[in-house]
């Protein structure tokens, strides 16, 4: 006879457990500490199956009722409800699991090797400063493509479209990992291209010889952190990339050879560099080396000493004494390029101090110490050219250098 609500609710414990039948296989299992349990006997090819409902009142007699058709349906279509409540609640574990940051880091911790170890860190800072903290929870099966275009949209509002570039990129290649691996079926950052800015092929906004003297009093004159106002000049004299000061490391530094050897995890051509540090930089560096040489890193972030300085960080210095759109970090690359070039020094000591290693301009094995004398006296002309622009005097000499 059919179970009504007044039995349910009246039902004591006993000192074993008992069963009130409702009919169909549907019965409530009560338990001597009075917990109530729906359970569902049912057959399947001939065998004797049970399956977990609920527990009542949680699940209510109706709801339990319920439950019984829907398990009949299942098995009339030659289920078993048992093993699809179980592959339900994988999915749902799986659906927890599977966010987007967890595929991201597995993504991220795959491609690592890879990977320049600056570029690594920079991909990871950029998930976890504009990606995460908006998609970054969410199962990724069930992200859409409006979701991810919303995330980036923020990027492209700051301006910064190299970055936006780089980071949808990364986003395509996290859900085509996820599809592949069998944690997604669609790709909802595969087509966002055509809805958002592209950045400008055009070359680094950098600065011409005749504009550096007053870039420079700009620069002494700037009231923000001494820090990154050092920073700001050692690139300026050393042409290396914005991501391989950021990073280095005090260990990196041999002041008694006067050089700092990059190490190969930080280059983009995969290859150590060596660079030779001018009078003026060594200068910089001991000056940073009283406030951050108890550091492993000699430029370490304002919030937290074991990471490096915000990738921004040179450029806001550029924004604040009024060179924002007319130079960056990567453009004092190309000023320190073209000023060499004007001066004739020798093309190939050029490339090897910017790292090019072009095929057509380094001939025959590559070293990374070659030309490192020539190199160093090249630099040192250059730190004494910059002074002198500071100082607006003019320097005289003959710049043939093309040995």
């Amino acid at each position: 006879m059919p179970l009504n609500a007044r039995q349910i609710d009246t039902a004591k414990p006993k000192e074993k457990e008992y069963k009130l039948t409702d009919g169909g296989g549907l019965y409530l299992l009560v338990k001597p500490n009075g917990a109530k349990y729906w359970r569902l006997k049912y057959r399947f090819f001939g065998k004797e199956k049970k399956l977990s409902i609920g527990v009542y009142p949680d699940i209510s007699l109706a709801d339990a009722r319920l439950k019984r058709e829907e398990a009949r349906k299942v098995i009339a279509l030659g289920g078993d409800p048992g093993e699809e409540k179980k592959a339900e609640k994988l999915a749902k574990k799986a659906s927890v699991e599977n966010t987007f940051k967890a595929i991201a880091l597995e993504w991220h911790e795959y491609k690592r090797p890879n990977w320049s170890k600056g570029y690594a860190e920079d991909l990871m800072e950029a998930f976890e400063n504009d990606i995460f903290p908006d998609i970054g929870k969410r199962p990724i099966a069930e992200i859409t493509p409006l979701e991810v275009l919303n995330s980036l949209r923020k990027l492209e509002k700051r301006g910064v479209l190299d970055k936006l570039r780089k980071i949808r990129q990364a986003c395509n290649q996290v859900f085509r990992y996820a599809i592949v691996t069998g944690r997604a079926e669609t790709n909802p950052a595969s087509e966002l291209a055509s809805a958002l800015t592209a950045p400008k092929s055009t070359n680094y906004p950098h600065l011409l010889a005749g504009e550096l003297p007053d870039f420079l009093q700009a620069l002494a004159a700037y009231s923000g952190s001494p820090i990154t106002r050092l920073a700001t000049r050692i690139l300026m004299l050393t042409g290396v990339r914005t991501i391989e000061l950021r990073q280095a490391e005090w260990k990196e530094f041999d002041f008694g050879k006067r050089v700092w050897e990059v190490p190969v995890e930080r280059m983009k051509m995969r290859r150590p560099h060596l660079v030779p540090l001018s009078d003026q930089v060594v200068a910089s560096l001991r000056e940073i080396q009283a406030v951050t040489g108890r550091y492993n890193l000699v430029f370490p972030g304002r919030n937290d000493i074991t990471k490096p300085m915000s990738e921004a960080s040179i450029n806001q210095v550029l924004k604040r004494v009024g060179y924002h759109g007319r130079a960056t970090g990567h453009g004092f690359r190309h000023t320190m390029s073209t000023i060499l070039h004007e001066k004739g020094y020798n093309t190939a000591w050029i490339e090897l101090q910017l790292a090019h290693v072009d095929k057509n301009t380094i001939r025959g094995t590559y070293n990374h110490a070659q030309y490192l004398e020539q190199r160093r006296e090249m630099l040192q002309w250059y730190a004494n050219y910059i002074d002198s622009l500071a100082n607006r005097t003019v320097m005289q000499g003959v710049f043939d250098k093309t040995a």
